[in-house]
């Protein structure tokens, strides 16, 4: 009997995953414990191994593709089986080679409920929802509309200025007709992808859309309230795809002797893209402002005698697209989450490195030893953090957790960003010890080998960008901790010694600290017992 085997979640953070490679081919004979494929997780690379037995009958993710956990991944059957049936939706199963990402514009029509009959839309009529005008955009409000019912209504033309979460932003319809129909007035918010309005030809009831009109979405099916539906006209109907609004940036103006310059986004991004100079095009538009239409139509004037000799720039833009890896996407979220949540404030110190250089040298003349000041750094913290507990601590809600074990995670970059092996109980190892655990998961790191487990549990975070070059830098907190400290590299350079200007070496460090948890003086005291430590780390190995 077909086995469906789907996307598995391999982390606990795990959303969707993407083929990195396929070890086995469809036909080939799997056996319990072969390794089907290596699956690029949020976090890491990792094998994927099969539990069942049989033939691979079917691959339903190609290498490089991405679907979500517990989609449609492969099928393990018996030689020959027929498994349309899994493959034309007779089973609980999703078979997409690519999951999309959800329109954050607009819904396809086919989101749209009409109600229980199979009601059609009239011809040429479309929907417009409320767009996402920025990322954490969640709903809009109506502040403006610059167009009313029975308006008609160009391409280019700036529907309504929307209050986001960011700003009031113009929104421009990318669509041609009357407006047939407003669902919000001036002051009203909805959902993002609740109806907003109606567009279509002159004449067209609509009042059947606009009743029945609801928005399928994660979090509500909530149905939309009509808002003063136009009479009935006749017209005839036919089915159609809505088309998804896009989404304008800011209005952009410039003054003129006469005032402002009123140009809409499209028309501004056209004409910079044709390098028309916008105060040489007369608009049409509300208000005169300049639309798509004035930008296709311009003619530029013959240049004067005076423009001769003047510089025209010749270079041609050009960039290159990399699609986002699931680490890339991860950290980004990661880090965004962190630094629009946790309060973080810097502590910046400067530290006297001339003992830690000596008894560095002096450790690595140990035959078969070698430590990097990057060990040393580790080991410092891991000891000050267990005298002082606040700084070792977690944020929940109702509670803060004061960690009595000490887990250093350290900053590692690889290709596609940035992962946080982690030493755990890092106090209680030796510095050597430290050395070999951070260069086996560096290089774990970078050959995408990592388990999750390896990169779990961390209660404090060191980011060291000193080998590059870097003098000071501040940092990210890596959440669940409290703080992260960021490294500088060590710096020859005058220092003042007993009255003294002699030559000396420092480093720069700053500290991240949740204001949630670590107050100012307690990040202080902090740095101050690791400055001890670290301006005479003989005090380590006592």
């Amino acid at each position: 009997m077909a086995i469906v085997v789907n996307m598995p979640r391999l982390s606990d953070t795990m959303e969707e995953g993407t083929v990195a490679a396929w070890l086995k081919k469809v036909g080939d004979k799997i056996e319990e414990g072969d390794i089907l494929a290596e699956i690029e997780t949020d976090k890491a690379t990792m094998e994927f191994e099969s539990f069942n037995e049989g033939t691979l009958l079917h691959i339903g993710v190609q290498e490089g593709e991405t679907t979500k956990v517990d989609t449609l991944l492969a099928i393990i059957g018996d030689e020959g089986e027929d498994i349309s049936g899994l493959l034309n939706g007779n089973a609980e199963v999703v078979e997409s080679d690519v999951i999309p990402e959800a329109d954050d514009e607009a819904k396809d029509i086919s989101d749209v409920d009409f109600g229980s009959s199979t009601q059609e839309l009239p011809e040429g009529v479309i929907v417009v929802t409320m767009p996402r005008l920025s990322d954490t955009m969640e709903e809009g409000t109506v502040a403006t509309w610059l167009k009313k019912v029975g308006d008609h209504v160009e391409e280019g033309d700036i529907l309504a200025e929307i209050e986001t979460d960011k700003a009031t932003m113009e929104f421009e319809s990318f669509q041609s007709g009357t407006l047939l129909y407003i669902g919000l007035n001036e002051g009203e918010s909805a959902k993002v992808d609740a109806l907003l309005a109606i567009i279509g030809p002159a004449g067209t009831d609509v009042s059947s859309v606009a009743s029945n009109f609801k928005v399928a979405s994660s979090d509500s099916n909530a149905e939309q309230a009509p808002k003063d539906v136009p009479q009935k006209v006749e017209a005839p109907k036919t089915e159609i795809k809505q088309e998804a609004p896009k989404v304008s940036q800011p209005a952009t103006t410039s003054s003129t002797p006469n005032g402002r310059l009123f140009v809409s986004p499209l028309a501004k991004k056209m004409a910079d893209e044709k390098g028309i100079n916008l105060s040489q095009v007369s608009g049409t538009g509300e208000n005169g402002r300049i639309v798509k239409r004035d930008i296709e139509n311009f003619t530029p004037a013959a240049q004067s005698g005076s423009a001769v000799g003047k510089f025209v720039p010749t270079g041609q833009e050009d960039f290159d697209e990399v699609s986002n890896s699931q680490m890339r996407k991860a950290i980004a979220k990661a880090l965004t989450n962190s630094k629009f949540t946790a309060p973080h404030y810097y502590l910046n110190v400067e530290f006297d490195m001339e003992n830690a250089i000596a008894f560095r040298q002096q450790f690595n003349s140990i035959p078969d030893t070698k430590i990097s000041y990057n060990d040393i750094i580790v080991k410092a913290c891991a000891l000050a953090l267990k005298q002082h507990p606040q700084v070792n601590s977690q944020w929940f809600a109702d509670k803060m957790r004061l960690n009595n074990h000490v887990h250093i995670g350290v900053a590692v970059a690889v290709p596609d960003g940035l992962v946080v092996p982690v030493v755990k109980f890092a106090n209680e190892q030796t510095l050597p010890q430290i050395g070999a655990e951070v260069k086996e998961l560096a290089g774990k790191a970078r050959n995408k080998k990592l388990t999750p487990a390896e990169m779990e549990g961390s209660t404090f975070t060191v980011s060291n960008l000193g080998m590059f070059g870097i003098e000071s830098f501040t940092s990210i907190i890596n959440q669940p901790n409290s703080a992260i400290l960021s490294v500088g590299n060590i710096i020859e350079k005058p220092v003042v010694k007993n009255g003294q200007i002699v030559v000396g070496n420092t480093m720069k460090l700053s500290l991240a600290c949740d204001h949630r948890t670590v107050d100012g003086a307690t990040g202080a005291q902090f740095l101050q017992t690791l400055k001890d430590y670290i301006e005479n780390p003989i005090t380590m190995l006592v």
